[in-house]
């Protein structure tokens, strides 16, 4: 049974008539009846009572109608719903996220204007590490993914840098570095007076290149922390400075998590090199339509901070 005998019947059906049918088709009717018999005969039993007025429906052929058309009809919504695909109008767009990427005001700006721009793609969301991250981009796993830093670079994927935002350390609230009266202003304390501190940072592993800045930071500062606590994701090392396991540093759009029980700072003497990136990835080449839509809108959502 092919296509093309279900459009057949569903004509002649239609029409009542054979040779109507035909005309309607651009067919002869003499291989439209033996299309239609050939039909009858694989299903086994008759669909229409011919006579010389035309053919009516039989029981089952009332009844293989119905389903002939929700065969045609689901072909017609499947083919559009592909062409939607193709266009980038529908289908399914992976985005990956670093933890701290996500704390970023740019992130859910972008992801809110494609969600208006093309609401028909189901987005699908995933959180982990930047070298995790890239190695699902490069796999195909995932379309696209915010992070700081690459922290590796494997082959076929691109990573765009987006902005660049300073570094703030933070410190539990009553720290001895920090002055003794609060103001609105983030204050500012110096690397070198925390040397006997424990740093609290993110796992080397997961991003090792604002790890081993701030590394060097602290080396230009004039020493190397005697202590680092590391751990998985940047908002677990903001928890623990705000119960005083330690003090870190982080991207200065995370400042407002657990702001009434820590302090975040500028750094007096950061020097060159310690920033914190936003970045996004994305693969070479095989790039789905919704992907290509979804790096479209974020150069535009720049262009207009930046404006």
């Amino acid at each position: 049974m092919e296509l093309r005998h279900l459009r057949y019947f569903v004509v002649v059906a239609e029409e009542g008539h054979f040779t109507r049918a035909a005309e309607r088709l651009g067919m002869q009717q003499p291989p439209l009846s033996l299309q239609i018999r050939a039909l009858e005969n694989e299903l086994g039993f008759e669909l229409f009572r011919r006579h010389p007025k035309g053919a009516e429906l039989t029981a089952g052929g009332h009844a293989f109608l119905k389903e002939a058309h929700a065969t045609l009809d689901g072909l017609q919504q499947g083919a559009a719903r592909a062409a939607q695909a193709a266009r980038g109008a529908a289908g399914k767009l992976s985005i990956g996220f670093t933890s701290s990427a996500a704390a970023h005001p740019l992130i859910p700006k972008i992801v809110r204007a494609y969600r208006a721009a093309w609401p028909d793609v189901s987005l699908d969301f995933t959180e982990d590490n930047a070298a995790q991250l890239s190695e699902a981009v490069a796999a195909g796993k995932v379309n696209v993914a915010f992070l700081r830093l690459p922290v590796s670079r494997p082959p076929g994927v691109l990573f765009a840098h987006l902005q660049e935002e300073e570094m703030l350390l933070v410190l539990p609230i009553g720290h001895p570095a920090l002055p003794p009266k609060r103001s609105k202003n983030a204050p500012a304390v110096a690397l070198s007076s925390l040397k006997n501190e424990p740093f609290i940072l993110v796992r080397r592993h997961g991003a090792p290149g604002m790890y081993s800045n701030l590394m060097d930071a602290c080396l230009r500062a004039g020493f190397t922390p005697s202590k680092v606590i590391e751990v998985e994701r940047m908002l677990t090392n903001i928890s623990l400075v705000a119960a005083g396991a330690g003090v870190s540093a982080v991207p200065a759009s995370m400042k407002g998590f657990h702001a009434d029980s820590v302090v975040y700072c500028r750094i007096a003497d950061a020097g060159p090199g310690l920033s914190a990136p936003l970045t996004l990835a994305s693969r070479e080449h095989d790039i789905s339509p919704a992907a290509r839509h979804f790096m479209d809108l974020t150069r535009r959502v720049l262009a207009g901070e930046a404006a």
